[in-house]
């Protein structure tokens, strides 16, 4: 099993880093996602109806979500809480990632199925 250290560290072979300041959008709640998210340094708040419903920590992911359902719509807004960099990954990359590392595609589902339980609980 990878560790999310692990999962994101595919993510670190990506040819650029995207750095956010505090308090940065990322992507918002409604736009159509072409990329998923390794966090390296920092922090995120994803927010749904201007309530937190989750803090990203260092080597976990998100924004997943927009690669794998169809419509390819962002279902939360993602905003920098700390100074942040990130890697991320195209739907091509992601693609080439889940063939390369099977675990890979099971790490992604897992931290997907534990985002929304997580969230299911809240409301």
């Amino acid at each position: 099993m990878l560790e999310p250290a692990r999962t994101v560290s595919i993510f670190q072979k990506a040819p650029d880093h995207l750095v956010f300041s505090a308090g940065d959008v990322i992507f918002e709640i409604g736009q159509t996602g072409e990329v998923m998210y390794g966090l390296i340094e920092g922090t995120v708040d994803l927010v749904v109806n201007g309530k937190v419903v989750e803090t990203i920590q260092v080597g976990d992911v998100f924004g997943e979500g927009a690669l794998v359902h169809p419509s390819k719509v962002r279902a939360s807004t993602a905003i920098a809480k700390t100074d942040c960099t990130l890697a991320c990954l195209d739907e091509r990359r992601f693609l080439f990632a889940i063939q390369t590392t099977p675990m890979f595609a099971v790490e992604i589902m897992r931290s997907f199925s534990e985002r929304l339980r997580r969230l299911k609980q809240q409301f």
